[in-house]
């Protein structure tokens, strides 16, 4: 599936957001592995777009949509549903989730970088799990962006591997939560995974992307850190 017509031009410099980092997601059976060591929960998705204010007539853009399951239940609901992915195989993964249970939804292959929003503004701007896949410096280029997709008012929704713990204490923890969280093979991400992630992708502080989502333009409603290595941030657009 080539680019959608939803992306801006990329120039040399920029990012190789299309480049796979961690996981591999390039087959239809690891996209299925993913979705089920993802652990999808339709219900969880309800229960957050609920939360967001999600309704029939809703906009709603999910920035790297993954498999497609917030999408599909926003669509469920009757909200205009765009999921944003680079993925190929998550695209089509997605596409089929949605034709299988009747609703439609908007579909774009682009980055969080490139995606150029064509609707009118958005009422809720997602990501969960994905922002990390992006150094520093291109997350707020990211948060630009989803900003200047929102309508002033409308909700942004961030959740991820985000650092909650002391600096001095980040092996410690790490080491942590990479013996406690991996699973043996076929039964979720294993420690390989987790040891992966820490290793070749970019998950930040939960105090700097703060101050990257203030300068990106956002009000922060509410945070969470439930653990010292994932958190959530809920925001207004200025």
């Amino acid at each position: 599936m080539p680019r959608s017509d939803t992306t801006r031009p990329r120039p040399a410099w920029f990012f190789r957001e299309y480049a796979p980092v961690g996981v591999d997601l390039g087959s239809p059976a690891a996209v299925a592995a993913y979705d089920r060591n993802q652990g999808t929960d339709p219900d969880a998705d309800d229960a957050l777009l609920d939360r967001l204010g999600v309704v029939r007539g809703s906009r709603l853009v999910d920035l790297a949509c993954g498999t497609g399951s917030l999408v599909v239940q926003a669509a469920r609901r009757g909200a205009e549903a765009h999921g944003v992915e680079v993925s190929e195989e998550m695209l089509a993964f997605a596409q089929a989730r949605a034709e299988r249970v009747g609703v439609s939804a908007h579909w774009h292959r682009a980055g969080f970088l490139d995606y150029a929003h064509r609707a009118g503004p958005a009422d809720v701007v997602t990501t969960k799990s994905a922002l990390h896949q992006l150094p520093d410096f291109w997350k707020l280029q990211a948060l630009l962006n989803a900003a200047g997709m929102l309508r002033p008012g409308g909700t942004f929704y961030l959740w991820d591997v985000l650092f909650s713990f002391e600096p001095a204490e980040a092996a410690e923890h790490l080491q942590r939560w990479i013996d406690t969280a991996g699973r043996p093979e076929g039964r979720g991400f294993t420690r390989a995974d987790f040891e992966a992630h820490v290793r070749e992708e970019f998950s930040t502080y939960a105090w700097i992307l703060e101050g990257m989502l203030e300068r990106a333009g956002f009000d922060i409603v509410s945070r969470a850190s439930r653990t010292p290595t994932h958190g959530e941030f809920l925001c207004r657009r200025r």
